[in-house]
């Protein structure tokens, strides 16, 4: 019996993602044409999407609450009296994220963490987790539109292209992977660019 249930609960959890992975599909041609957006599960078996634009690199994590109301007090997440480890959950989505993306291209990529909850419920805060952005699902586009234009579109294409590739989620170290890709043009270089410093 708890396998039949732990089954169905597995194949619920399957059904939703995909309905999500659906609607990111919306979400993309709302953000614009310079935002990419991937879903790890994919690639990495991650249970977040990668978000790519001007604004930054982001590791989006979606649940759905139905109808219930979630409330937060800092880091904790209360739902129909439970309080599931969901930004825990997310920061750790978008460290796997970022030192996967920092160790195929040699240099240093941060990832921000974004909670979003896709539900009819209210989302009420009396104190909001530090480090992880809050949102609820189809405010995204408006979340992630907001961050400005950080990253230029050529860095935003290197960083979903690396992001694409199968070696950067392998668990192993794929030096050679690293050293033929080229984050900076010959010749040029900026102070955290640890090849341009070493020759």
């Amino acid at each position: 019996m708890r396998e039949r249930r732990a089954e169905r609960g597995v194949r619920r959890e399957e059904a939703g993602h995909n309905r999500l992975y659906r609607r990111m599909g919306n979400l993309i041609g709302r953000l614009g044409e310079e935002w990419h957006v991937l879903d790890l599960r994919e690639l990495a078996e991650r249970r977040s999407f990668l978000a790519v634009g001007p604004g930054g690199v982001f590791a989006v994590t979606v649940k759905n609450h139905g109808r219930s109301r979630v409330s937060f007090a800092g880091d904790i997440v209360q739902i129909d009296g439970k309080r599931p480890k969901y930004v825990e959950e997310t920061r750790s989505e978008a460290k796997a994220a970022a030192e996967a993306l920092s160790r195929s291209a040699g240099v240093s990529i941060p990832v921000m963490p974004i909670l979003a909850f896709a539900g009819t419920g209210k989302i009420s805060f009396y104190g909001v987790p530090k480090g992880c952005l809050v949102t609820a699902y189809h405010e995204l586009p408006r979340v992630l539109n907001a961050r400005g234009m950080r990253l230029a579109a050529d860095t935003v294409d290197k960083v979903f292209s690396l992001a694409l590739h199968p070696a950067t989620w392998a668990s192993q170290s794929y030096a050679a992977f690293a050293d033929s890709y080229r984050w900076y043009k010959d010749g040029e270089h900026v102070g955290t660019d640890k090849r341009g410093d070493a020759e």
